[in-house]
């Protein structure tokens, strides 16, 4: 069964809770295609991103939110130079970053829907979502996993043939809430796709929690949000914990690419 909901003036199609729960004539927002055209930025980068994918061949897409779309941020300072790492992990594998500062699943949902893995057959896809869902839409670790897998639904319906790499939502430092759902979220996640370990699977899940975890809690010079102007709470990995996060996720990629592992530089021509 399926709903239309409004959502700050626009309108979304939502999929509804379960049969036999409390919820079961209300919209999962988090699992609801919901867009942020009346956002011009937003929209400009919705379209740059269609105009990529008709112009280059594509073997490699990044789904995501902010943490993905730093990707293309240049320092100084060194915690914001990204494109380097970029560039040596993925710079030669035809990578397009589909990344959206604040996107929660709900609107990375709608772009899915609305072109931007059409006309494409990439091998992999490295799917980071979620965090947001944790912020000012509060929504809970339940529809957050519905949202998730409403996404990996979506992308499996149009990309028969590409992998997909699902990291878990990275740890933060927002609010006791946050982090209690994050964990909650992950633990949902492992169990869900615990089967995909080698990426003979059609999805295969990568928690990188523990790079962010020092003697048990959360290592705040990880994250430069801290850093900023006002300073902000731990969200946002530094380039240089981006960089640490592209080598642990590098072994598992190269096996699901079937190409060379970039830890190591490549071999003279």
């Amino acid at each position: 069964m399926r709903r239309r909901a409004a959502l700050g003036g626009l309108v979304a199609v939502g999929v509804t809770a379960r049969a036999g729960s409390s919820r079961a004539t209300a919209p999962v927002m988090a699992a609801t295609p919901i867009a942020r055209l009346d956002l011009g930025w937003w929209r400009a980068r919705h379209e740059a991103v269609l105009r990529r994918l008709r112009e280059a061949t594509v073997d490699l897409i990044f789904l995501g939110d902010s943490i993905t779309q730093d990707w293309e941020r240049s320092g100084p300072p060194d915690w914001a130079d990204f494109r380097p790492v970029w560039d040596r992990f993925y710079g030669d594998r035809h990578a397009v970053n589909m990344g959206f500062t604040g996107d929660t699943t709900a609107s990375l949902l709608w772009r899915i829907e609305n072109g931007e893995v059409a006309g494409i057959a990439p091998k992999v896809a490295v799917l980071l979502i979620g965090a947001n869902n944790l912020g000012r839409v509060h929504w809970s670790a339940d529809d957050t996993v519905a949202g998730i897998e409403a996404v990996i639904g979506q992308v499996r319906a149009r990309l028969a043939h590409t992998r997909i790499l699902l990291l878990a939502v990275l740890p933060s430092d927002r609010s006791d809430w946050a982090s209690r759902t994050t964990i909650e979220i992950n633990q949902a996640l492992a169990s869900r796709y615990a089967a995909s370990r080698n990426g003979a699977e059609a999805v295969t899940f990568f928690d990188p929690t523990p790079l962010f975890m020092r003697n048990g809690m959360l290592d705040r010079s990880m994250f430069f949000d801290p850093l900023l102007t006002p300073p902000g709470p731990p969200l946002h990995p530094t380039a240089q914990a981006q960089q640490r996060l592209a080598e642990a996720i590098e072994p598992t990629l190269a096996a699901m690419l079937g190409d060379r592992d970039h830890r190591q530089p490549a071999a003279p021509k």
